[in-house]
């Protein structure tokens, strides 16, 4: 379970994982993404939507053992409709006939990103380094934090009650330097030579937080390939 703001990292991450088990990634037959706003979105539909993500699993996990389920948008999931998949994360070797072991489960969310964010001030007004930050100091607030947070998807849910989710992944927020990197990053991809000029033009044109300090960007990177579109054209 991956949590985090906006543009720190989650869905790249989920398509590296992807593209490491299928090599087409997200485009492979394998791989199912799932937008809570897109597929579920009408909260009177719950049961449907449960008979009908039960189905779906077994059929592909039938099909390829190794499948990736991809659940982006957790945050916007309607509670309790997650626990429908608690069969196949639970502790079975088989469900009528087929081994769910192999099959892989991803869950995206802006969840905890409070919590993950606190922390990480925590540590800066502390004199600490961001890098410092151990798994550890964010896991156990995490996983109790979205158990309790009725806007994570996982409100209350078994999946976390029986200790069903292998990690819960904490994506911190990012700092100037981060930025910069991605804002590098992305004039090379586009084939343009990195013209430092620029880079601190955009990243100048993001906002950070806490207002005063300006440590963490509010955005991460998701309005890095817009702002050089701007500057490009």
């Amino acid at each position: 379970s991956l949590h985090g703001w906006g543009g720190t990292g989650k869905n790249l991450l989920s398509q590296i994982l992807a593209e490491h088990l299928h090599p087409a990634g997200l485009r492979s037959k394998f791989v199912h993404l799932f937008l809570a706003t897109l597929h579920f979105p009408h909260q009177h539909q719950v049961k449907l939507y449960q008979e009908q993500l039960q189905k779906w699993i077994q059929g592909n996990v039938s099909a390829c053992p190794h499948s990736v389920f991809i659940f982006d948008e957790m945050d916007k999931l309607h509670p309790g409709l997650i626990d429908a998949i608690k069969p196949f994360l639970d502790y079975y070797e088989q469900v009528n006939g087929v081994s769910y072991r192999k099959a892989i489960f991803i869950f995206l969310s802006n969840a905890g990103a409070n919590l993950i964010n606190k922390v990480a001030l925590d540590f800066w007004r502390s004199g600490k380094q961001r890098e410092e930050i151990q798994l550890k100091d964010l896991e156990p607030v995490l996983s109790v934090g979205v158990f309790n947070n009725k806007n994570s998807g996982l409100w209350h849910s078994s999946l976390i009650d029986r200790n069903l989710i292998d990690y819960f992944v904490p994506f911190l927020p990012l700092e100037h330097k981060h930025v910069k990197m991605c804002i590098r990053a992305e004039m090379i991809s586009h084939g343009r030579a990195v013209d430092e000029k620029v880079v601190e033009v955009v990243t100048d044109e993001m906002t950070f937080f806490p207002k005063e300090e300006r440590i963490y960007s509010d955005k991460g990177c998701k309005t890095v390939q817009a702002k050089l579109n701007f500057h490009w054209d």
